[in-house]
């Protein structure tokens, strides 16, 4: 057991699919895995682990924010031997092209600063998806007939944003999408030699001000899981 997580040796998969909401967790596990057992509940963060296909998997919930997700991910990791994190959640689309439902599998992540900041001082570091992830994931995707893009996000660390010129150059720069979790993922898996993926559903958009309807969700939601699976086990 470690402070955040209440699980005992063995009980966590190498194989973690990561939602900040909790309950989104306890709906993906229940929905896809077999024999799905509860192996955390500190702090209302819950954990299963199962089977998809034959193959160990676990759903961790991370919280919202870079800092919670850091939390989890660094105890998944050091404590309990995960090798492949996929973040698995909703993102606002920045794009043009980018419409409602559309998947977006993050190459990099941009931010103005992760909890890891503080270790790089004056470098700008580039945290960047897991290659073999993240190419099983768009076949996978394709697969599903779901429209998909690749490119860069941005992690945000706040959620109420009140830059809208840093929107406006982030839209001119191509950015897809954004969330609030991905670049500090991607930096502790690079830290850790670990693999990371960040698979993300388009649930609102920014420039547009639209937003799925949450009865939309759960269908949407649960191709970004799939997807998320097949790419691990690729």
């Amino acid at each position: 057991m470690t402070i955040h997580i209440g699980a005992n040796p063995g009980e966590i998969a190498e194989t973690v699919l990561m939602p900040g909401d909790p309950y989104r967790a306890k709906w993906a596990a229940e929905t896809f895995l077999e024999d799905a057992q509860l192996i955390n509940q500190v702090r209302g963060m819950l954990g299963f682990t199962g089977t998809w296909k034959g193959h160990r998997v676990t759903i961790q919930g991370s919280g919202m924010g870079m800092p919670s997700l850091s939390i989890y991910a660094n105890e998944l990791i050091r404590d309990y031997g995960a090798q492949t994190l996929i973040r698995i959640g909703s993102c606002g689309g920045m794009q043009d092209k980018v419409a409602l439902r559309d998947i977006i599998v993050a190459m990099t992540a941009s931010t103005l600063g992760t909890p890891s900041s503080g270790i790089f001082r004056e470098l700008n570091f580039a945290p960047c998806a897991d290659w073999s992830l993240l190419n099983a994931a768009v076949k996978a995707a394709e697969g599903k007939g779901a429209t998909t893009h690749v490119g860069g996000i941005y992690s945000s660390d706040v959620f109420y944003d009140e830059r809208p010129d840093l929107n406006e150059q982030m839209v001119r720069h191509g950015i897809l999408g954004v969330e609030m979790e991905a670049a500090e993922l991607y930096t502790l898996a690079a830290r850790y030699g670990r693999r990371a993926l960040a698979v993300l559903t388009v649930s609102d958009h920014l420039g547009r001000n639209e937003a799925l309807p949450s009865e939309d969700r759960e269908r949407s939601f649960g191709d970004m899981v799939e997807i998320a699976l097949e790419a691990a086990f690729s």
